[in-house]
């Protein structure tokens, strides 16, 4: 009876940066739990190979190649879906630099990326999803990736954590706004996890060492688990949970 709360079926779900990493793992979970998918990412290549793993699940899988800053492309890509119930807002990066060697540049692209196109499709998908006649009753799901970092920080993290703390705001300001719809809006907050994008940063065997030293449990997260926590909070099984985090980061937070 509860693991049926688990089933999204019939779902549709929008996952950004489904390419690769930790939005592929979180599409293909989506997939594995019945959801029906629609895949963004820049690269052609990583979404066929993605699309192949959603028809062998026996779900449904449109993809699309978008740079999710690019506005007036993504609006026209979710405006031209016929419903959308879920999305993963997981595209985003991060430039480690020391506060006072931070390029501008830098700042205002992680600053773009990680939160305005974050709150563009937030919003976008908000009002698509509203205009299904049984919202309330059917509900919807926002699933925000943020980090660790967004309630901690660290050595080379100030602007990485400054784009993260916004999207915990702006996901809790969200959730209150949406509310009345039935649409709940949360974070997941992995701690390190290996993926494409960490791998560079963990070659560094002294950042490597700092980084385990800070994890009580001893280890980096697996993508399956991050991937675990999104479908719980896109189904009813987290039908209550709306404005918080949900920290799958092994204890690091808890110091």
């Amino acid at each position: 009876m509860y693991l049926n709360k688990y089933n999204l079926k019939n779902k549709i779900a929008l996952v950004t940066g489904a390419g690769k990493g930790l939005g592929k793992a979180c599409a293909i979970a989506l997939a594995e739990a019945g959801s029906n998918l629609i895949i963004i990412s820049r690269t052609k290549k990583d979404l066929v190979q993605v699309s192949k793993i959603a028809k062998r699940l026996k779900v449904k899988c449109k993809s699309y190649v978008c740079d999710i800053t690019n506005y007036n492309e993504i609006k026209q890509i979710i405006n031209s879906q016929p419903k959308i119930d879920i999305l993963v807002n997981n595209a985003g990066t991060n430039i480690p630099e020391y506060f006072e060697k931070v390029k501008r540049e830098n700042m205002e692209y992680l600053v773009k990326i990680n939160t305005i196109a974050c709150f563009n499709l937030a919003q976008l998908c908000s009002l698509k999803m509203l205009k299904s006649k049984n919202r309330k009753k059917t509900g919807g799901s926002i699933v925000n990736m943020s980090s660790q970092m967004g309630h901690v920080s660290g050595p080379k993290r100030s602007v990485y954590s400054m784009t993260k703390f916004g999207l915990e705001g702006l996901t809790k300001g969200m959730a209150l706004d949406l509310a009345k719809y039935n649409i709940r809006v949360n974070t997941v907050c992995p701690t390190f996890v290996v993926t494409p994008m960490t791998k560079k940063f963990l070659r560094d065997k002294k950042f490597k060492k700092d980084m385990l030293s800070s994890i009580p449990l001893g280890r980096f997260a697996e993508m399956s688990e991050v991937s675990s926590a999104v479908v719980f909070l896109a189904s009813d099984a987290a039908s209550m949970i709306t404005g918080t985090s949900l920290l799958v980061d092994g204890g690091w937070t808890a110091r």
